[in-house]
């Protein structure tokens, strides 16, 4: 757990701080971690003695998924690289199968520490195309050829998974 809390203090300056919601858990290092998150994400530790293991909600301010939640999970084997991570909610979505799997490049280019691995996860949700060759060929080729019918299968899914 330290190791997380000592990766992330080198990224405040890059990105600033945002503030600090209260948490239920209360630990330094914990409000350290949020307050290193992009104001759209937001973490849960079901275990405050397991900083590695963690999940994550994004709710993207802009783009195709625009004010919905979308859950993630980093279960206890987080310091493997790239981390393990999987989405629980049904998305389509080029570098996030529907089956939750994500993008290894997303998790490789971003396995710095937790904190960047979560911006990288953020951004792919207003940037679609910035992580090289997408995991869901699919939802590329249907993105490629259409974004009006994309963005309706988007909106489909938001409307059945997404909160």
């Amino acid at each position: 757990s330290l190791q997380v809390a000592s990766a992330l203090r080198g990224i405040e300056g890059k990105r600033g701080p945002r503030a600090v919601p209260h948490t239920s858990v209360g630990t330094t290092e914990v409000a350290e971690i949020e307050a290193n998150l992009p104001c759209t994400c937001k973490v849960h530790f079901p275990d405050p003695n397991k900083l590695h293991c963690f999940q994550l909600t994004v709710t993207p301010d802009e783009g195709y998924y625009q004010g919905r939640k979308f859950q993630f999970e980093v279960p206890d084997a987080y310091n493997m690289v790239p981390p393990k991570m999987k989405c629980l909610t049904k998305i389509w979505h080029l570098n996030i199968t529907e089956i939750g799997e994500i993008c290894l490049s997303l998790l490789r280019e971003h396995s710095i520490d937790s904190t960047d691995v979560v911006w990288g996860l953020n951004s792919s949700f207003t940037d679609l195309l910035n992580f090289g060759g997408p995991l869901n060929i699919e939802a590329a080729e249907h993105h490629l050829q259409d974004k009006e019918d994309f963005q309706n299968k988007v909106d489909n899914y938001i409307k059945h998974y997404a909160r």
